[in-house]
């Protein structure tokens, strides 16, 4: 991986092994890391406890390891109820934070999982579909907290 200057919310890094990351059908690399009119929609909406916001974003921080771990489990072990649940889990919680490169690769695995196993035994493609998308999602996973982090830091 090379090394880059740019900040993380412009960031298009390249994948582990080399590869750019993936487009896939919602375009998540022409997305926002982060988008912070969503956080800012948040704020407004909760005028009068400033603070719940920032809870909110720490509890997804929080979380999204978990919901990765899950991820990887539910994946690695052929589970294709737990891998659907785990994803949306994901996505949804990416959204509500602004997260939308991440929501839009959690989005993007779901379709392929779901097409995939449709006429499959998923305990033999999920693994397959793991090794190909799990570094990508992590990598995000990891730039979005950091980014979300210090979106908190700088916000009075």
């Amino acid at each position: 991986m090379r090394a880059t200057t740019a900040p993380l919310h412009t960031l298009v890094s390249t994948c582990p092994g080399g590869n750019s990351p993936s487009t896939g059908a919602h375009g998540s690399s022409s997305r926002p890391l982060l988008d912070p009119a969503v956080l800012d929609k948040l704020r407004a909406d909760l005028d009068d406890y400033e603070e719940v916001w920032r809870v909110f974003v720490r509890n997804f921080i929080a979380a999204l390891p978990l919901k990765t771990d899950r991820l990887r489990l539910a994946m690695t072990t052929g589970d294709l109820t737990g891998a659907i649940d785990a994803l949306l889990s994901i996505k949804t919680a990416s959204q509500q934070v602004g997260a939308e490169r991440l929501a839009a690769l959690a989005g993007d695995l779901e379709l392929a999982v779901r097409e995939a196993t449709r006429d499959r035994d998923p305990s033999g493609v999920l693994p397959w579909l793991a090794a190909e998308h799990l570094p990508r999602i992590l990598q995000r996973a990891g730039q979005t907290c950091y980014i979300l982090e210090s979106h908190l830091k700088k916000t009075p």
